[in-house]
């Protein structure tokens, strides 16, 4: 137009300005406006309005509304531009104040105003504002038979309750003005929404009359039937697609390879991407996502190698998704380090996402350098990127450095969240530190730090640890959305302090209130273990079954229910689960061989270990420490001393100070106390005092009375406060008739302060666990009890009973 020295008119300046926007043309648009200014065209409301879109288009919506203003005369189209142009810019709370302004004003919105103002409302989260709209559609008419204001309620609605979306819809149908749009936007809704079925039975229901639909309604059912999982369906959508000639469309046949994964039909998934000629990266990356989320970590790096080979550029989503199965490789950490120069290589930005996948596999490897060093080169840092660090260094053992980042932290402006609580809990898990315990939970009350299930398990767990129960219980008590890791938390906390009687009642509670799963019944049932209660092992083994645990799929349960067995004696049912399952591990072995080894079935422990050498398992520690205690209690001397030979020299296992302390005992029970002292002496690792003790009870047993002299001043230096050390001596000198030399003793027990500790006994009656000590009188019934004990004393007597007092005086003070 220039060049032909034409003249612009208020035709012709709509028409440039439009496509200045199109083309981005900002300066261009830009000198136009300056030159029409102040001749007559700017004041031109159609030429306005092109201004207003222009500017709008352009995302200077400032200079959009200095248009708007300077316009004389406003007619709707203008203010029309002006609402859209403000949603389009993300200025919503302007767009619905513009709509009140031109009503205001007298102007009568129509159909486009309601389309823009209704986006507005829901993005401001209005429901007032929208509803206010809808009222004003249905007062002026504007819905009969037009589905552009329908899709746009139905979007609005979507955000706030999909029901009422549906009745709009319902009436679109009514009016028969549902097109695709409107239908794509009341399925979209409802998967959003996360309903899965209604929208599959809408399509078909409208499918039958007749409606039309497109790839993007296509996207949408083959998303909620993955959501479904029903193979059939998918199968019938599949076929559906093909016919339709969707099947061309990649981001269809994207969509029907993720379908086929969330049904479990790996193959089939598998099968589809191969027929793919033209795979984008999205493709590679759902195939990719497939074969982590099946445990196919291996294939998984194999099919990346086959993607790079095939010059398909990889994506950050790539990146996350082979960071997030490097845990699972052998070659893990060399594989993400790898990722991580390939990321930098092409050019990827250390972002936020991107920067905390490559903490959060570092920290998985407990690379603390690597996560340092990504931490430093981010080029942001939110509150994840701190949490992760913090919680890597405690860790770690860094506790110093993981307190002085949290401090760090909380300079930089970066808010503290419940996680970052829970990572700086780490930092003081040792019992000592209760009272910074104490500080850092009032720091998260004083700053307002949300108290989620998961920060109030770790406080309750960590005030557990540390002895303090009445915090714990008050934590866990106060939380309103207690689940069952907050459950299992306290339960585990009571168990460890062998409290079982209180964790039976919290179990009793808890099933009332949440389902337990599989930790819960391998807490309950190490309370069990505890104190030996079969009777209510086998209530929580009827109660699993009920509940449908298998321990098929759940070999640790399975194990825990094995060991609960075999500890209270029964080890027909523990052999009987042992032999139930499909498969087995070491500790499934270990648990049966300990077992027959606590109950004094020493052969029957030979047996098992020999069957699991036969059936290829490798026994490790903990299977021979079972081992040699069974040869211990049977008397099997030389078989015993064998077995440690083989552990050491045949398997190469490196004994624990048990296992030498089994050693020891085996010469004891021969007699070979020199033997017993020169093995000790010539233990590679400094022999604690469990060694020693097995010597000097060892030295009681073959009545050694000057060794056991010597083992007993050894046993002094390692524990001079253990009053049980001391007792054992003096038994050893009383058998022998050394009284001055028990004399000696109790005095220095005495001068000491020191006193052992009763023996505790107890039975469990009606899931109730009845404690005793010798000569208590605390239990209610002790009256009763000691009327029955002394009748059965009575009548042992009368049969010809005579006690072995051998010991039983020497723990008298006289």
């Amino acid at each position: 137009m220039e060049s032909l020295s034409l003249s612009p008119n208020t035709s012709s300046l709509p028409l440039v300005l439009k496509a200045c926007a199109r083309l981005g043309a900002v300066e261009r648009g830009r000198s136009i406006h300056s030159l029409i200014r102040n001749s007559g065209f700017d004041t031109d409301v159609r030429v306005g309005t092109a201004l207003v879109d222009f500017y709008c288009k352009c995302g200077l919506i400032e200079d959009a509304f200095k248009v708007f203003d300077e316009m004389r005369d406003r007619d709707l189209v203008l203010w029309n531009a002006l609402i859209h142009g403000c949603v389009g810019c993300g200025c919503f709370e302007e767009g619905v104040e513009l709509f009140r302004e031109m009503k205001g004003e007298g102007l009568r919105p129509n159909s486009r105003s309601l389309v823009a103002v209704l986006l507005a409302c829901r993005e401001v989260s209005g429901l007032g504002a929208g509803k206010e709209v809808h009222c004003f559609g249905l007062r002026n008419g504007l819905l009969e038979g037009d589905a552009h204001v329908g899709t746009a309620l139905i979007g609005f609605y979507v955000g706030f309750d999909v029901g009422m979306a549906r009745l709009v819809f319902d009436e679109m149908i009514v009016r028969n003005v549902v097109n695709v749009v409107s239908l794509n936007a009341m399925i979209t809704g409802y998967v959003d929404a996360g309903e899965y079925l209604v929208p599959l039975e809408l399509f078909v229901q409208l499918l039958e009359e007749g409606v039309c639909f497109d790839s993007v309604t296509m996207l949408v059912v083959i998303q909620a039937c993955g959501k479904i999982g029903n193979v059939e369906l998918a199968g019938q959508i599949h076929q559906m697609a093909v016919k339709c000639g969707y099947i061309s469309d990649i981001f269809v046949v994207n969509a029907l390879l993720n379908m086929y994964s969330e049904c479990g039909c790996f193959e089939l998934s598998r099968a589809l991407f191969e027929t793919v000629s033209n795979r984008d990266v999205a493709m590679w990356n759902s195939m990719l996502a497939a074969y982590s989320e099946y445990g196919l970590y291996d294939e998984a790096m194999s099919l990346f190698s086959r993607m790079r080979r095939e010059g398909c550029v990889e994506d950050e989503r790539t990146i996350y998704i082979m960071l997030s199965l490097c845990e699972e490789l052998s070659e893990g950490l060399r594989e993400g380090k790898g990722l991580h120069a390939l990321a930098r290589k092409s050019g990827m930005e250390i972002n936020f996402s991107l920067g905390n996948t490559l903490l959060s596999m570092y920290a998985k490897f407990n690379s603390v350098e690597s996560v340092q060093k990504v931490f430093a080169d981010m080029e942001g840092l939110d509150v994840i990127s701190w949490n992760t660090l913090i919680r890597t260094l405690a860790c770690n053992g860094l506790r110093d450095e993981a307190w002085e980042t949290f401090g760090v932290m909380r300079e930089s402006g970066t808010k503290p969240n419940s996680h970052t609580v829970i990572s700086v809990l780490a930092i003081f898990e040792d019992e000592t530190c209760v009272n910074t315990v104490r500080a850092i939970h009032g720091f998260v009350m004083k700053h307002g730090i949300e108290v989620d299930p998961s920060l109030n398990t770790a406080l309750t767990d960590i005030y557990m640890n540390s002895g303090d129960e009445a915090a714990a219980r008050t934590l866990f008590e106060d939380c309103p959305h207690r689940d069952v890791i907050s459950w299992n938390a306290i339960i585990a906390g009571y168990v460890r302090n062998n409290e079982s009687n209180e964790a039976l009642l919290l179990f009793n509670r808890m099933i009332s209130e949440v389902k337990p799963n599989s930790v819960t019944i391998i807490s309950i049932l190490s309370s069990c273990t505890q104190v030996a209660s079969l009777p209510l092992g086998r209530c929580l083994h009827a109660y699993a079954t009920r509940r449908h645990f298998s321990f098929d799929f759940d070999l640790s349960l399975a194990n825990a229910f094995i060991t609960m067995y075999a500890r209270s004696g029964s080890m027909q049912y523990a052999k009987r689960i042992f032999k139930s399952l499909p498969t087995r591990n070491i500790i499934s072995w270990n648990a049966l061989i300990t077992g027959y080894s606590m109950h004094g079935h020493g052969y029957d422990a030979i047996l098992m270990f020999q069957q699991m050498l036969e059936d290829g398992f490798q026994p490790n520690g903990s299977t021979f420490v079972a081992v040699l205690s069974a040869c211990r209690h049977s008397g099997l001397i030389e078989m015993g001393l064998e077995l440690f030979h083989t552990m050491v020299y045949d398997l190469e296992i490196t004994p624990e100070l048990v296992h030498y302390g089994c050693v020891v005992d085996l010469f004891c029970r021969a007699g070979r106390l020199d033997e017993a002292r020169e093995f000790i002496e010539s233990m590679p690792i400094e022999p604690d005092a469990s060694v020693w003790r097995a010597l000097l009870n060892g030295c009681r047993v073959n009545s050694a009375v000057k060794l056991a002299g010597e083992i007993f001043k050894k046993l002094v230096e390692l524990e001079p406060m253990n009053a049980g050390n001391y007792v054992l001596l003096s038994n050893i000198y009383a058998a022998a008739g050394l009284w001055l030399e028990v004399r000696k003793i109790r005095t220095l027990l005495r001068e000491k302060g020191l006193k052992k500790p009763p023996g505790t006994s107890w039975i469990v009656i009606k899931s109730q666990v009845h404690s005793f000590v010798a000569s208590d009188t605390s239990h209610l019934d002790s009256n009763r009890i000691y009327a029955c004990l002394n009748s059965l004393s009575a009548l042992t007597k009368e049969i010809g009973y005579i006690p072995d007092l051998q010991w039983v005086l020497l723990e008298e003070e006289n």
